[in-house]
């Protein structure tokens, strides 16, 4: 017993050390998005110096010819010139030549400073990487440990076991979460930016071109459309709302419905038994492993066809997912592919069996049965 409560403590303590850290990668990532957004603005700015700094070069290069010009001319005839005509052109052929120096001067010190922005901006973007990375990391672990601290006393010798699945689950998660921030940032983040200056360029055409503002208010509504899309898309594949409201079946039929439609695959969706609303676990379990199926089935399989099965069983649920694609050596595949590792996950985590029968050109099948004890909703 001793031994169990100094091993929690030990990983109470570990769990604190884990968490400063992770709020310390926090602070440094943080840090470095803002120097890499403010260095993105210098550079800029640089950017626009340079650009002036070679229009008033190629003008004053423009004056500079003149003047020599002139003054070859006055030095040639002089006794046509006055001594006060000569130094003139003298003085204007020089100071033209200055001020090319100096702009010379000033647009190498702005283009190796644009360089040395250039650089930073690189390794910024090399620190932020590796801090969402140390982040991910560090959840997992952090969030492992959180998990087997109360188990620690009863199962520990189990405990070997329990770390593998547990790591697993948190490793998918984190997966899932990292997708799903991507999404946003390259989705919506950047569309709802796009808006922005969308809005911004017709609040100045608004006085000036009001035609040319109607079409840029019509491209706007495009493009709020697809972000609404874009974002709704993404709401979804974090839980289909239709779960909560409509339940397990519709929700299927609704999927399988629309799948069948965007890819021409026809999926034949049977019932059997008694139906029943189910846990929320149960039922998001058995909605991704007939969206992972079927996703595998319209990537992978170039199948023409397909079944799904849902059978009500008196102690089980059974699951059953046909296809008449090229099929797969099992042997051949990691676990990693195809999604199947996750769908082996979600299954053992509802203490449920899995079974993929798949060989070349004969088509894939997927089995699971899932205990019904736990499973009702309440």
């Amino acid at each position: 017993m001793r031994r169990g409560n100094s091993l929690e403590e030990i990983l109470e303590k570990t769990i604190e050390v884990l968490e400063d850290s992770k709020r310390d990668i926090f602070a440094i990532g943080e840090s470095s998005r803002n120097e890499y957004d403010n260095i993105k603005i210098e550079l800029e700015e640089v950017h626009k110096k340079i650009v002036n700094i070679i229009r008033d070069l190629d003008h004053l290069e423009r004056l500079n010819r003149q003047a020599r010009i002139r003054l070859m001319e006055v030095s040639r005839d002089f006794h046509k010139y006055t001594e006060a005509d000569i130094k003139e052109a003298y003085e204007e052929a020089e100071g033209t030549a200055i001020k090319i120096a100096v702009l010379r001067e000033k647009e190498e010190q702005y283009k190796a400073r644009r360089r040395d922005l250039e650089k930073r901006l690189i390794s910024l973007e090399k620190t932020i990487a590796k801090a969402e990375q140390l982040i991910s990391r560090v959840s997992v672990i952090k969030d492992f440990l959180a998990g087997e601290i109360g188990y620690l006393s009863e199962e520990y010798d189990d405990l070997k076991e329990k770390q593998k699945l547990a790591i697993k689950v948190i490793q998918i998660q984190e997966e899932e979460r990292r997708k799903v921030a991507r999404e946003i940032h390259d989705g919506p983040a950047q569309s709802i930016a796009n808006l922005v200056f969308r809005v911004e360029l017709i609040e100045n055409l608004l006085d000036k071109d009001i035609n040319k503002a109607k079409a840029e208010l019509t491209e706007l509504k495009s493009l709020v459309r697809s972000s609404i899309q874009d974002i709704r898309k993404i709401i979804y594949d974090l839980r289909p709302m239709s779960l909560d409201d409509l339940g397990l079946i519709p929700t299927l039929a609704r999927y399988i419905d629309k799948f069948v439609k965007e890819t021409g695959i026809e999926i034949n969706f049977t019932i059997i038994g008694n139906q029943k609303r189910l846990s929320n676990t149960y039922e998001v379990t058995i909605f991704r492993i007939v969206q992972e199926a079927l996703n595998n089935i319209f990537k992978h399989a170039r199948a023409r066809s397909g079944k799904v099965r849902l059978e009500y069983g008196l102690d089980n649920i059974n699951l059953l997912i046909i296809d008449d694609g090229i099929g797969f050596d099992p042997v051949e595949i990691n676990g990693e592919k195809y999604g199947l590792a996750s769908m082996k996950e979600r299954c053992t985590l509802l203490g449920g069996r899995i079974n993929i029968e798949s060989r070349p050109k004969r088509g894939t099948i997927i089995k699971v049965i899932l205990p019904l004890k736990g499973s009702e909703d309440t």
